[in-house]
């Protein structure tokens, strides 16, 4: 049974969005006027009141990636930003308009069909279908449903990702993964590691998560959020948006926020909490979120660049023999570190003081 349009018992909301896995969009679509009180964000996470109007992250042209103009200008942007677009990539317009395409043919299926990926009946826990961010943790859920696909091989995505979107997915992963290389190789050698072996390339890059995210019309978009603040806990971070806007970056030294606009063609990159560990704090994972939207129906999808579940992750030797620094992060085993994440709401950036000395 779907919640009234005027009454929304905890349970009813729980048991509709949840369990029967019709998330926030099968909520959005039931034409109610204003959102359940378990949507409804404190004050102080939904307030936007410091935007800065008319500035906004890098955009870096990469047209030519031996122009040392490019590499200056991604190393500045990692340093003082955190984010970044790039335009004029190798990665084909209709392989991102078709990734864009496929997420919204796997949302717009029934929800008994998205809910067998859900966490209590999906084969692997590779695919998960889920909505909010971790409900089971959060004091007010997020207005946002994904689906979250950690690739093994592409045997396994063959076999296991919905019919629906996989294919689209699988190319797109596959065209970034020159971007993604030439993106390192600028940054690595920013920190003094000029050539990247195997088995560097798996400790800062090994593992891949792509999730496709879904953020329906919101009836109370002032009461509530996409996603609240966080920073990621990867290396690095590809975005794809669509051209509807909402993603906002914070900027830590006017405690103000910036709207990244989207740029057709474009993939936004941001530096993730691993990254940031590696770097000793020379790059920046920074807070960012997505605000909700009472006018039109949006979508996402970031590709996740991480460390492998079994590595250990530190400042890198070569940062901090070029430096002389101390090592402001002790040894870490990723996993963890991603399960400490996981354990609780978004919270801004507290998730890196997990690895901390």
């Amino acid at each position: 049974m779907a919640p009234s349009k005027t009454g929304y018992a905890s349970d009813h909301v729980t048991e509709f969005v949840i369990n029967k896995g019709n998330g926030a969009k099968g909520l959005s679509e039931t034409g109610i006027k204003s959102i359940p009180k378990q949507y409804v964000q404190p004050l102080e996470e939904r307030s936007m009141n410091k935007v800065i109007v008319g500035e906004s992250i890098p955009i870096i042209d990469v047209s030519n990636w031996d122009d040392p103009k490019v590499a200056s200008s991604i190393r500045d942007a990692a340093e003082k930003w955190g984010f970044f677009q790039i335009i004029n990539h190798d990665v084909p317009i209709e392989v991102l308009d078709n990734v864009k395409e496929a997420t919204c043919r796997f949302f717009d299926m029934p929800a008994e069909e998205k809910n067998k990926y859900s966490k209590e009946n999906t084969v692997s826990n590779n695919v998960r279908y889920m909505t909010s961010f971790i409900p089971e943790v959060e004091k007010a859920l997020e207005w946002k449903d994904y689906l979250s696909l950690f690739y093994v091989s592409e045997d396994e995505a063959s076999r296991l990702w919905p019919a629906a979107c996989k294919d689209q997915v699988l190319e797109y992963m596959n065209k970034s993964e020159k971007v993604i290389n030439q993106l390192l190789s600028v940054l690595m050698k920013g920190l003094n590691v000029t050539e990247i072996d195997s088995e560097k390339e798996k400790l800062i890059s090994g593992s891949r998560r792509i999730n496709l995210n879904y953020y329906p019309i919101c009836p109370s978009p002032e009461l509530t959020v996409g996603v609240g603040r966080h920073s990621d806990v990867s290396t690095l971070t590809v975005l794809l948006q669509d051209d509807i806007g909402g993603l906002y970056v914070r900027v830590e030294a006017r405690d103000s926020w910036v709207h990244v606009p989207p740029v057709k063609g474009s993939l936004v990159i941001n530096i993730g909490d691993a990254l940031q560990i590696f770097s000793n704090g020379r790059y920046k994972s920074i807070e960012h979120r997505v605000a909700a939207n009472g006018e039109s129906n949006r979508i996402s999808v970031p590709i996740f660049v991480n460390p492998r579940p079994t590595d250990i992750i530190s400042p890198l030797p070569e940062v901090l023999a070029s430096t002389g620094e101390e090592p402001i992060y002790k040894p870490v085993l990723y996993s963890d570190y991603v399960k400490h994440f996981y354990r609780k709401a978004h919270d801004g950036k507290l998730t890196i003081d997990f690895a901390k000395k």
